[in-house]
């Protein structure tokens, strides 16, 4: 796609004017915009609890080929300007625009380009790949640039604190300045002296993890203070810290008062009214270990705490012993996680700079304190021929436009704090990603716990990096190394022969994987000779960051580095609901293995209706790991992540985004196991998170096995609900009825913010026992509404149950009850549900029924089997065949809540702040499919 003016092979870096832009996607006289079919589109968006509009915007304009889901997110996420005013966008066209034409003219205004016909040739390709979905930017790029608001592109950061009360109220600030901004920072407090060190005053320091308190308070509140998704966070302790004992288990001590706060009656869930008054819970904590602190763990050895003012050894500890308090208390509440200091800093390019001590709340940015990082991320189906093979070239090409386009972001970015800018300008950090390589191993018929898997996903990220750094040196000889570089020549260059040699140890199993690691091995050997006389652009080049949000824009199956959750999702639909399908890497993956239309076809349709692959006709048991999941009938074994990011890991010039998921039996010997193995395969951080070890998880699962006899011992304490009362004065309406001739009155009470509370039935004369049955029945449904119990839980087990007296009724909306009890509660429904749930109890208005038989019915024979299986925008009328078809999956809003139906269980994800619906998971962060929002900084 690029190359170089005046040459790339000879020695004259230095007379080199800029790039030469070559077409790979497009075609010269044709704007990219002309190639593909634009419509119209309206975006509403609702919280389906409740059935309030969260977004509502009309008439939008997308590609046709763009999913229902990435049009809304893009709609209601990325477009500026106020909603129903003429400066609101309202095209993808107009949100590229605004980005590529940015991009575009401040490489121009800095020397990137050889001539101006290069200019319109990158604007033309970039406009293209982001049209088609081959990349995203980070959000902070679609947020910012192009706009009157700071243009800043960095969705990562690192702030740095010292031992003085200057620095840690400064930390303060510029943590609450990123937070209100939307991302999230990340920095190590093993500067502060501890609590058993004291002051120059004579008294005795207060330690960092009182000062935590404070941080965590201030995160809290900007959360909950309207910010566009909640803070998100990462605290750093050295292991040799002398209070790292305390900081290990500060998180599971205030688990434990989560635990008595609840049993109390207290709302401790995520979100909760009551959760606030927790402390600790705004931030993700890692505990930073070194070598000599793993060989002390594996000796039986002692270790010792540091000072931190002289350096000295001040106390002892067992190895062994504090490395279980680790695991026991990441066993209990998910944290803390592990860096691997040694590991991480052996990688480092700029050592002489200073020391890698952090990361950003995700923990996939590493780099110097102060610094920021901006992301970018490839879509590697885009680059799965038809054949099955992977498009290496093109690959290629597109590695070298996107990092080029990153590079020229940061000599026009703001930054939320002038440390932050001058380091960034400084090193010139990049994070180049890609996400989807879960589908695309599958689609190739590659198990993600294998070791054929393993080495294509390590071939690819190889390429990717190894074409990022080559990029970098030839930047370098365009607008020069990065101003650090001199400084750090050697130990950048001895990175790079280490990422080359890394690259050689890839062993191959196919055709496919060895193309990519020649073509990998190319372009380390070229990066690496061109960089000898040019030095780089850049100090950092790629990471594998979440790719929560940009993942739904790309219409992404997979997220990051992650295996595909499940093998049936979510879709949504044009003109709204949704519908499950299997999906389209579980057919592409079946041909791929040699199946032939027939078999795929059965398969797909038992995958449909079991949610897995077990048991599925003509599938032959070798094959059940290809479509091993995250979650599931057949799911990845935890050390099946922790080797996946083994495998990609030397090849990352940062880090990656990834919790490893284990079974609630898990032990802490088990978590122990991954956080040692983590250590002897070379990661540089690693997170666990036991399924339904927080209390504060919204519908955690809680049906899971039993914990296993030798796994610490836990309190088991019964879940009691709390009844919610009504208010003395409340709203409330009376309804009078004849079913079958005979007449009464309901009577139904509500909360003020709404919701049914109470309802009252008169029924026959005072003092008959009909009288006092149908009174006894309302006050104990009355007292179940107070407790919780949804009203549609009533609606489904009392609607149409018949006894006498039934027939007709006086209500125009009920003509015909079954009886009283069927009347009453088709009744409250109409009344307090929203249309959604209504839907799925086959529960209409007159007026509603006579719109859908003008709109054309629900006839049987208008049910699409094909679209069940492969569509991705079918009609309305298609949609609501596929429920009446299955109303099995009719309760779930999202892939998670869909795959919840199919095992049985809840599932431990929270729910979205914005729509209510339950978030999946994307790297070690969260993504809410409805709306885009995240819980993460990318």
């Amino acid at each position: 796609m690029t190359d170089i003016a005046e040459g790339q092979a000879t020695p004259g870096a230095s007379t080199r004017t800029g790039l030469h832009i070559e077409r790979v996607y497009t075609t010269e006289g044709v704007h990219p915009y002309d190639e593909v079919t634009w419509e119209q589109r309206d975006v509403v968006m609702t919280n389906w609890r409740d059935g309030s509009v969260n977004f509502e915007q009309r008439g939008v304009e997308f590609p046709d080929f763009w999913s229902i889901n990435a049009t809304n997110i893009v709609t209601s996420k990325y477009f500026r300007g106020a909603v129903g005013t003429p400066v609101r966008e309202h095209s993808l066209r107009q949100l590229i625009d605004r980005v590529v034409k940015t991009y575009v003219t401040a490489g121009v205004q800095h020397g990137y380009f050889a001539t101006p016909e290069d200019s319109v040739v990158f604007e033309h390709e970039l406009t293209w790949m982001l049209l088609h979905q081959v990349f995203s930017f980070n959000s902070p790029v679609w947020f910012n640039v192009g706009t009157t608001s700071p243009q800043q592109v960095s969705a990562c950061f690192i702030l740095a604190v010292d031992d003085t009360m200057e620095s840690i109220l400064n930390w303060y600030r510029e943590e609450g300045l990123i937070f209100k901004g939307g991302s999230g920072a990340g920095l190590n407090l093993s500067k502060i002296r501890s609590s058993k060190e004291l002051l120059s005053s004579g008294g005795t320091a207060s330690g960092p993890v009182s000062f935590m308190r404070g941080a965590d308070a201030s995160a809290g509140t900007i959360k909950s203070g309207g910010a566009t998704r909640r803070a998100a966070k990462m605290v750093v302790l050295d292991v040799d810290h002398p209070d790292v004992e305390e900081f290990v288990t500060t998180k599971a001590r205030e688990e434990h008062k989560i635990r008595a706060l609840r049993d109390a009656g207290f709302d401790m869930d995520l979100g909760g009214s009551d959760i606030t008054s927790v402390q600790y819970q705004n931030a993700n904590n890692s505990v930073r270990v070194s070598d000599e602190f793993m060989r002390a763990v594996e000796n039986a050895g002692q270790f010792g705490l540091r000072s931190r003012t002289t350096g000295e050894v001040i106390e002892s500890v067992d190895g062994k012993e504090l490395f279980r308090k680790i695991a026991q208390a990441a066993w209990e509440c998910a944290d803390p996680g592990l860096q691997y200091d040694d590991t991480i800093n052996a990688w480092h390019t700029c050592p002489e700079s200073g020391r890698i001590t952090a990361s950003n709340p995700c923990s996939e940015y590493m780099h110097l304190d102060n610094s920021s990082c901006n992301l970018a991320s490839l879509n590697l189906m885009k680059f799965l021929g038809d054949d099955g093979s992977f498009q290496g070239e093109k690959f290629v090409k597109a590695v070298e436009l996107v990092i080029t386009a990153m590079d020229i972001s940061i000599c026009f970015a703001d930054f939320p704090t002038e440390p932050i800018a001058e380091t960034t300008r400084k090193f010139r950090q990049l994070g180049i990603g890609y996400a989807n390589i879960g589908a695309l191993l599958m689609a190739t018929g590659h198990a993600y716990d294998s070791d054929g898997g393993r080495a294509l996903a390590a071939g690819i990220t190889s390429l990717m990096t190894g074409t990022a750094y080559r990029r970098s040196a030839e930047l370098a000889g365009v607008v020069g190394p990065y101003e650090g570089y001199a400084r750090n020549a050697e130990a950048h260059q001895r990175v790079m022969r280490k990422h080359a040699a890394a690259n050689d140890l890839i062993r191959t199993y196919g055709a496919s994987d060895g193309a990519v690691q020649r073509l990998a091995t190319r372009e380390w050997q070229l990066g690496t000779e061109i960089g000898a006389r040019n030095g780089w652009r850049n100090a950092q080049a790629s990471v594998l960051a979440p790719t929560g949000t940009i993942g739904l824009m790309m219409d992404c199956d997979t997220t990051g580095i992650e295996p595909d959750l499940a093998l049936v999702k979510f879709k949504k639909l044009v003109g709204g609901g949704s519908m499950q399908i299997v999906n389209q890497t579980v057919p592409r993956a079946l041909k791929s293995l040699g199946y032939q239309d027939e078999q795929v076809e059965a398969i797909v349709e038992y995958v449909a209706e079991h949610g897995h692959v077990v048991d599925a006709p003509g599938l032959r048991q070798e094959h059940y790991e290809v479509f091993d999941c995250a979650m599931g009938e057949r799911s990845i074994a935890p050390m099946g992540h922790v080797r996946m990011m083994a495998a990609v890991q030397p090849f990352i010039s940062g880090a990656i985004s990834k919790t490893v998921n284990m079974p609630e039996s898990a032990t802490v010997e088990d978590v122990e196991e991954i956080y040692y193995e983590g250590w002897k395969l070379g990661l540089k951080a690693l997170a666990i998170y036991r399924d339904n070890c927080k209390v504060g998880q919204p519908l955690s699962a809680g049906k899971g096995g039993e914990a296993k006899k030798d796994a610490e011992p836990e309190k088991v304490i019964e879940y009691r609900p709390v009844r919610k009362r009504l208010p003395k004065k409340r709203p409330s309406q009376t309804v009078s009825f004849t079913v079958g001739g005979a007449e009464g009155y309901l009577h139904a009470g509500s909360y003020p913010d709404d919701g049914l509370g109470e309802i009252f039935i008169k029924l026959g004369k005072q003092g008959s026992t009909l009288a006092g049955v149908m009174d006894a029945f309302a006050t104990s449904i009355s007292v179940g509404l107070q407790y919780g119990i949804p009203l549609e839980f009533y609606v489904s087990k009392f609607q149409n149950l018949r006894f006498e007296p039934a027939g007709m009724t006086d209500d125009p909306d009920l003509r015909i009850a079954t009886s009283v009890l069927d009347y009453i509660f088709r009744r409250l429904a109409l009344d307090y549900l929203p249309y959604d749930k209504r839907a799925q109890l086959g529960i209409f208005t007159a007026d509603e029924r006579s719109a859908q038989v003008d709109a054309g019915g629900y006839g049987p024979s208008e049910v699409d089997i094909e679209g069940i299986q492969t569509s991705v925008e079918a009609k309305p009328s298609e949609q609501k065949s596929v429920e009446a078809a299955k109303p099995e999956t009719t309760t779930a809003h999202s892939s998670t809540e869909l795959l919840e139906l199919h095992l049985g269980k809840a599932a431990d994800a929270p729910l979205c702040m914005t729509c209510g619906t339950k978030m999946r998971p994307a790297g070690s962060c969260y993504v809410c499919e409805g709306c885009g929002s995240t819980s993460g900084c990318s």
